[in-house]
C-alpha cells in the first residue's frame, strides 16, 4: 500500500480507537490493522481513492463496539489470563517461555554490564555518566528483537549510541564542572528518545506509535516502582534477619545484588508492560484523575511562595530547580492523561481540570523564566542557567499551544485529535534540546 500521509493518519486514529477496547488485545489489533490495510489496497486497485477505500474498509470491519462485545463474549476469561505470566502451551505458552528467556538474558546482561563497569572504572562519576549507555542498549535490544527490526534500522540506532558514548568519555570534562552533570543527565533523555524508534518498530513518524510509547513509559514507571517497592521490602527483611545472627549482608547487597537487580528490574518491567497490556492501563485514568487536582493545588502553593519571596533576585536557586522538576512532572501527567483518554469522548469536567492544570503550569513557568532572566542579567551566563532557561522555553511553547488547543476543544471548535497529535509531534523537541546540551554545551562553556 502506498505511503499516503493522510491515509496513514486515518489508520493511526482508527488503531488508537480500537486499542482502547479492553477486550481486544494488542495482537488482535495488529491482525485487524493488517486486514484493514489489505482491504484498502484491494479497493484502491478497483479505482477508489484512498479516502473512499478507507471508509468502505472500516464499514466492512463492522461496528467496533459490536466487535469489542463479540471479543468479550468469546474470550471472557482473557482478563484473568492476562494476570498469568506465562500461559499454557495451547495459549501461546511456548513462545512466551522463549520471550521470558530472552528477557532474563537481557536483564542479566544489563546487570553484568553495570557490574563490569563498576569494576573497570574506579571513579564513581565515570560509572554514573555511563550508566545509561550500560543499561538502555539492552532495553533497545529487547524491542529490536520483539519488533523484528531490520538491520538497517538497527544500524541507524547504533550510530547515535556510539556518538553519545564518545562524547561522554572523550570530552575533557572538568570533574567538578557542571557541564559533566548536564551531559550525563541529558544523555538519558536522548537515549530514551532513541529507544522509542526501536519500540515503534522503525515507524517513528507514526503519531499512534509515539502515543503508545508515552503510554508505555507511564506504565513502565508504575511497574518499576512496584518491583522496587517489593524488592526493597524483601531486602529490608533479609538485612534484618541476617543482622540478628551477626551476618553483615551489606557488602553483598552493594557489590552484587543492587548492580544486577536495579537494571534487571527495568528490563523485566518493560517485558511486563508488553506482556500485560490493558492490565495497568485501567489504572491510568484513576491516577490522572487523582493527581491532576492535587498537582493544581501544589502549583498554586508554589505561586504563593514566589509571591512571598519578594523580588525575582531573591528567589532561591534551589527553588528554581524544584520548579523545573515540578513542571516536568506536570508535563508527564499531561501526556499520561491524554494517552489514557478516549479521543472520541465529549468534553467533560476532567478536561476543564486539565486546562486549569496547564494554565497554572504556564503561570509557574512564566515566573520561573522571569526569575532566570533576571538572575542571568545580574550574575551572567553559566551552563546550568542556559540549560534551565532552554528547558523552560521548550516547556513554554508546549504548554501554550496545549492550552490553546484545549480551549478550542472545550468550545467545540476542534476535536480531541489535534491535542494528541500536538503532544506526539512536539516530543522530539525535548530530545533535540537534550542533544544540544550533551554535544554543544561542553565545548561552548570550556568543559567547565
Amino acid at each position: 500500500m502506498s505511503a499516503n500521509p493522510e491515509l496513514e493518519a486515518q489508520i493511526d486514529q482508527w488503531r488508537g480507537y480500537v486499542q482502547r477496547r479492553r477486550a481486544i488485545s494488542a495482537s488482535d489489533v495488529e491482525e485487524m490493522e493488517d486486514h484493514l490495510r489489505e482491504q484498502v489496497t484491494d479497493l484502491t486497485r478497483t479505482g477508489l481513492d484512498d479516502d473512499e477505500a478507507f471508509l468502505v474498509s472500516v464499514k466492512r470491519m463492522g461496528n467496533l463496539d459490536e466487535v469489542s462485545r463479540e471479543f468479550a463474549r468469546e474470550h471472557s476469561d482473557r482478563l484473568w489470563k492476562q494476570l498469568v505470566l506465562v500461559p499454557e502451551p495451547s495459549d501461546g505458552g511456548a513462545r512466551s517461555w522463549r520471550e521470558l528467556g530472552v528477557v532474563l538474558a537481557l536483564a542479566l546482561g544489563a546487570g553484568a554490564a553495570v557490574k563490569i563497569g563498576t569494576e573497570l572504572f574506579a571513579d564513581e562519576m565515570v560509572v554514573l555518566r555511563n550508566v545509561g549507555l550500560l543499561v538502555l542498549p539492552f532495553l533497545a535490544g529487547y524491542f529490536a528483537w520483539k519488533r523484528k527490526l531490520t538491520w538497517r534500522v538497527a544500524a541507524a540506532l547504533l550510530v547515535p549510541f556510539t556518538v553519545l558514548a564518545v562524547v561522554l568519555n572523550v570530552y575533557p570534562f572538568d570533574p567538578e564542572g557542571s557541564t559533566l552533570f548536564l551531559a550525563a543527565s541529558h544523555s538519558t533523555v536522548v537515549l530514551w528518545a532513541l529507544i522509542s524508534v526501536a519500540y515503534a518498530g522503525g515507524r517513528w513518524r507514526s503519531d499512534a506509535r509515539r502515543m503508545d510509547y508515552v503510554r508505555f513509559t507511564g506504565e513502565l514507571a508504575i511497574y518499576f516502582v512496584l518491583i522496587a517497592l517489593g524488592g526493597g521490602v524483601l531486602i529490608g527483611l533479609t538485612l534484618g534477619t541476617l543482622g540478628l545472627v551477626g551476618v553483615d549482608f551489606e557488602p553483598v547487597l552493594e557489590s552484587w545484588i543492587l548492580p544486577f537487580c536495579v537494571p534487571g528490574a527495568l528490563i523485566v518491567a518493560a517485558w511486563l508492560v508488553e506482556a500485560k497490556q490493558n492490565v495497568v492501563e485501567n489504572i491510568a485514568p484513576v491516577l490522572t484523575r487523582v493527581f491532576t487536582p492535587l498537582t493544581i493545588v501544589m502549583l498554586l502553593v508554589f505561586l504563593g511562595v514566589f509571591a512571598m519571596t519578594g523580588g525575582l533576585l531573591d528567589v532561591d536557586r534551589e527553588l528554581l530547580i524544584l520548579m523545573d522538576m515540578v513542571l516536568v512532572l506536570v508535563l508527564c501527567l499531561l501526556l499520561y492523561s491524554i494517552s489514557a483518554r478516549d479521543s472520541l469522548a465529549s468534553p467533560g469536567l476532567f478536561d476543564v481540570l486539565q486546562l486549569v492544570l496547564v494554565v497554572a503550569a504556564l503561570a509557574v513557568d512564566a515566573v520561573t523564566l522571569s526569575a532566570m532572566l533576571t538572575r542571568i542579567a545580574e550574575f551572567g551566563f553559566s551552563a546550568n542557567k542556559v540549560a534551565a532557561l532552554g528547558l523552560n522555553l521548550v516547556l513554554l511553547v508546549h504548554l501554550v499551544w496545549s492550552a490553546w488547543l484545549s480551549v478550542e476543544f472545550l468550545r467545540g471548535k476542534r476535536p480531541f485529535g489535534p491535542i494528541e497529535r500536538w503532544q506526539t509531534r512536539y516530543l522530539p523537541a525535548y530530545a533535540v534540546w537534550a542533544l544540544v546540551v550533551v554535544v554543544i554545551f561542553p565545548p561552548v562553556f570550556a568543559f567547565a
